[in-house]
């Protein structure tokens, strides 16, 4: 299964999920192709109706924007025309997101509402403000604007087109209203002072119902490319707007960095609790016992002297995993190459390690990448049940990329809570994508891809 995490790098590289298709959903086959099926299916209609809608409602935004307008700066000479300016920003605020909502039920277009007032303090003067300062509200204001002159375009195309191209293909069902309600033999394709041509004959019925068939099947499309242009007005100038996008982006990316170093946190403390100071606090209580034995039982202080001398190993080695679990001095010292070395050399199946980098890539980047392979192998020595396993790094352009595949029983999920999910919500704080193909019975395919950094 191609989980959500990586729809970016899939789209990139072309990677597909076990079902053959991009996107890891089964599409519904139909019995007719797109093409002659396209007329009849309800994206179309509701194209076609938001097209039909667009002219009304072009010329209500129109004429409300033109007048507020004129209103405003007519009243700009007196402390009048700010507020009816701020009002007319606000009004227009309502109305993209009545055009959202047109949007999103007829045309299928989920746009984000864009960024809020930002009012420093209350009142109406700091509304006011706010309102005149906010890029979104412009941005609706040039929307009632553009959208006018585009719906009147689309209308003019899209309905014509439409009526003409189901009158002629049903012709041969209507035509004999000439003859017996307009004293003319069909419809008048030519005509002068001398002699008129009229559609009248078995083959000119025919073929023009076969040019009102090939005006069918082609509207539906050409009211889709219509459409087009109106999904990209209400995007760009509706929605959010990259910079505002990108800011709440960070913020979120932010809070994944500040709550993965809180757990972190949690699990250093947690392990130093639960493992090396717990041995450390039994070793000072053993050699304290030891000390008061010394004198009296010499042989038993020894006994103990050599528990706690063991006790101190463990401790050591408890406390060399932690810090290799941190950021291992290998890395540091050699890099990934060596480090992703010796953390295959512990996994449980044998592991095939490539890595081809001509230079380092940043510290930070580089100890992600590190975790993220030692996390991926982690997973397969527990839960995987494979027989071998293997790890590729390299570089493509600006991007590091890392592989972990195994033969194991597949079926891992990340949209289920594993930790998986916390792996690719780390890699998104720094702006990475997880890709995780693992078909039921295997193999799994884990692919993650990171900025390079020097």
């Amino acid at each position: 299964m191609a989980t959500q995490y990586g729809s970016r790098y899939g789209q990139k590289y072309g990677l597909r999920s076990g079902d053959g298709s991009h996107d890891g959903t089964r599409k519904r086959r139909h019995l007719l192709p797109a093409g002659l099926r396209a007329p009849f299916e309800a994206r179309s209609l509701r194209e076609f109706g938001y097209v039909l809608l667009s002219l009304p409602v072009g010329v209500a935004l129109f004429v409300y924007t033109v007048t507020m307008l004129s209103l405003g700066a007519g009243l700009l000479v007196t402390f009048l025309g700010v507020p009816v300016l701020a009002a007319t920003l606000a009004g227009c605020r309502l109305i993209g997101a009545l055009e959202r909502s047109r949007a999103r039920g007829l045309l299928g277009l989920e746009v984000a509402e864009p960024e809020p007032l930002r009012v420093q303090r209350p009142g109406v003067l700091a509304w006011t403000g706010a309102l005149l300062k906010s890029g979104s509200s412009w941005r609706a204001l040039l929307y009632t604007l553009l959208q006018f002159p585009w719906a009147v375009f689309s209308f003019s195309v899209a309905v014509p087109l439409w009526t003409m191209g189901w009158t002629l293909l049903t012709y041969p069902l209507w035509f004999w209203a000439f003859p017996l309600w307009a004293g003319q033999g069909g419809i008048q394709l030519y005509g002068d002072e001398q002699h008129a041509v009229y559609l009248d004959n078995p083959f000119e019925i025919t073929a023009t119902a076969l040019v009102g068939l090939l005006l069918t099947l082609a509207t539906p499309w050409i009211v889709r490319a219509l459409t087009t242009v109106d999904r990209v007005l209400v995007r760009g100038l509706l929605g959010p707007s990259r910079l505002s996008a990108r800011v709440v982006e960070l913020e979120s990316d932010r809070g994944v960095v500040v709550d993965t170093a809180a757990a972190d946190l949690r699990r250093i403390e947690r392990d130093l609790h639960d493992g090396a100071q717990a041995r450390l606090v039994n070793l000072a209580m053993g050699l304290g016992l030891a000390k008061e034995k010394l004198a009296e039982d010499p042989q038993a202080a020894a006994r103990m002297v050599d528990e706690a001398h063991g006790e101190v190993k463990i401790a050591l080695q408890e406390l060399r995993d932690l810090a290799r679990g941190i950021h291992p001095a290998v890395l540091t010292d050699r890099g990934l190459d060596a480090a992703l070395s010796a953390v295959a050399s512990r996994c449980t199946v044998p592991v095939r390690v490539e890595v081809d980098l001509d230079s380092r890539p940043a510290p930070a980047i580089e100890g992600i990448a590190y975790f993220t392979v030692s996390e991926l192998l982690q997973n397969i020595s527990k839960h995987s049940g494979a027989r071998s396993a293997s790890v590729d790094v390299w570089r493509v352009d600006n991007r590091l990329l890392l592989q972990v595949v195994d033969d194991g029983v597949g079926g891992a999920d990340p949209s289920k809570g594993s930790g998986l999910a916390g792996l690719a919500e780390r890699l998104d704080a720094v702006d990475g994508v997880l890709v995780v193909d693992s078909p039921a019975g295997g193999p799994t395919r884990v692919t993650a891809e990171l900025p390079w950094r020097r």
